[in-house]
């Protein structure tokens, strides 16, 4: 690629055509192409001059993740070739979730931070952090913070990027996410990598604008890229409301949203959903976790052809696809759609034999959109990456037509009554029940190391169910062994960072 052929160059390539335009709302703050551009040219100007002659930094950025600073900073970051770590939160689903102070110094020290980008709401958090480590680092923000705050605003704001070479190869974003072990990890993406998320966004012809509800330092950051370089609108939530997504639809006329299966069972079953004005969506996408296939019937007879479901992970991007067409077949409500921009196989997990049709294994994907590593783990990057495959951990089986089903995690396989259950067919059998609107089955281990098989269930409105009921239900839907043998009725069920239900906090509250 050219010296400095970047994603962050091409957005800014996009944005220089129309100027004049809004391009980002939120917070308060409403962005012409210009004063994007601008003020991403302006903290690049100061970072190259500040680290002119030397390494190119890697800036951790710590802001509101919601909000324009995270974009710019990232970008500007980029564009001169440093590396961006964010690390705010390392909830997917979230953006108001946040690292506490001990886990922030971690990963400041892993990814190397030089220079730690932030803003007032985090200014404060900053410094206690820069004042605990060894080394050196310095604080920076996009306007005037203190004595001790590079003012990120004085630079040059027709800084001229192609005077900067950068290594398509290089480390580009970190981004964590929430591991099993309650550890975060840190998923590096190259430049090349990040160039390539783009294409989509470059080619197409509508101008999107997007709605985002989701973390800007996660997937829903790339689906901003995304926009950006389509000469589209991103218009920045702090989180989630359904309420509030509804009015913004109709107010922003939003064209694509990106969501987690149970906040679209939220925005189904909000009271204004009959009179909300929704004609101008064209690509509601949803990720994170499978759903149920009855409830994407009623989504899909609700809203219309414009579902799209992305199964996906953060170390390798979009795995499959189902289209919004696809969501017209309801024998296909109930798989993660084909693969795309990526080679799938299944296989075994004793003997690591390629399974038949059918057959469940562990899911494993080559890709030219996946991680270069983890950050500070060698030992997990070469478990995960063998041979240019990332075993993604996730169990599935593709049928003849070369759809994928997921069955669940590896290490959520629970064995009970002399047979192997997964807990996400369980999952879909009691969501066809017309008063469950979540479900999520999970297993607690007796005394006796005896796996029992419990679900937590979230009635709808307006129902009143029993165990028994439930009990009955799976049993008629799949066999008497894979029905629990506990059912806890709850309000909400606890999620993880990912957006999935917290299956290890509702087994210990089970087994207390």
């Amino acid at each position: 690629m050219p010296a400095n052929d970047t994603y962050v160059s091409r957005i800014l390539q996009v944005l220089g055509e129309d100027p004049g335009k809004v391009v980002m709302v939120g917070r308060n703050v409403t962005m012409t192409a210009a004063e994007l551009a601008g003020t991403v040219r302006s903290a690049a100007a100061v970072l190259r001059r500040r680290f002119a002659g030397g390494p190119a930094p890697v800036v951790g950025i710590l802001t509101v993740t919601n909000s324009p600073a995270t974009l710019i900073l990232r970008y500007a970051a980029n564009l001169v070739g440093a590396t961006a770590a964010h690390l705010h939160t390392t909830n997917a689903v979230d953006p108001n979730d946040r690292l506490g102070l001990d886990a922030l110094r971690r990963i400041v020290e892993e990814t190397g931070v030089t220079v730690l980008a932030t803003d007032a709401e985090n200014v404060d958090r900053a410094r206690a952090v820069r004042d605990s480590l060894p080394s050196a680092t310095h604080l920076a923000a996009l306007g005037r913070l203190g004595l001790d705050v590079v003012d990120l605003t004085r630079g040059d704001r027709a800084f001229d990027e192609s005077t900067v070479a950068v290594d398509a190869g290089a480390d580009a974003v970190v981004t964590y996410t929430s591991g099993t072990t309650g550890r975060p990890k840190g998923i590096v993406l190259s430049f090349r990598t990040r160039r390539g998320f783009i294409t989509g966004g470059l080619q197409q012809a509508d101008r999107a604008t997007y709605l985002a509800t989701l973390p800007m330092s996660h997937s829903s950051g790339q689906a901003a890229d995304d926009t950006l370089a389509s000469g589209g609108v991103v218009v920045l939530h702090d989180g989630f409301d359904a309420g509030a997504v509804l009015d913004a639809v109709a107010e922003h006329r939003v064209t694509r949203l990106l969501v987690s299966p149970s906040q679209l069972y939220l925005l189904l079953d909000h009271p204004a959903i009959d009179r909300a004005d929704l004609s101008s969506v064209r690509v509601l996408s949803y990720t994170g976790a499978p759903a149920s296939p009855e409830r994407l019937a009623l989504a899909a007879k609700r809203f219309g052809p414009v579902l799209l479901q992305v199964y996906g992970t953060s170390e390798a991007a979009a795995i499959s696809m189902l289209t919004p067409v696809e969501h017209g077949d309801p024998a296909l409500l109930g798989t993660a759609g084909r693969p795309v921009f990526a080679e799938v196989r299944v296989r075994d997990e004793t003997d690591g034999r390629d399974l038949p049709t059918g057959g469940v294994g562990e899911i494993q994907v080559r890709t030219s959109y996946g991680m270069t590593r983890y950050v500070a783990d060698p030992e997990l990057t070469a478990r995960t990456l063998r041979d240019g495959w990332f075993h993604t951990g996730d169990l599935g089986f593709l049928d003849a037509n070369g759809y994928l089903t997921i069955c669940g995690r590896r290490g959520e396989v629970i064995k009970t009554n002399g047979i192997k259950i997964y807990p996400a067919v369980v999952e879909r059998a009691l969501m066809t029940h017309p008063g469950v609107a979540q479900a999520a089955v999970f297993a607690v281990v007796d005394g006796d190391r005896v796996e029992h098989l419990h679900a937590a269930v979230v009635p709808r409105d307006g129902h009143d169910l029993t165990g028994d009921e439930l009990r009955e239900h799976v049993a008629t839907r799949l066999s008497g062994k894979q029905a629990p043998a506990r059912f806890h009725l709850r309000a909400a069920l606890p999620l993880t960072g990912i957006g999935k239900p917290d299956k290890a906090r509702l087994a210990a509250e089970a087994s207390g």
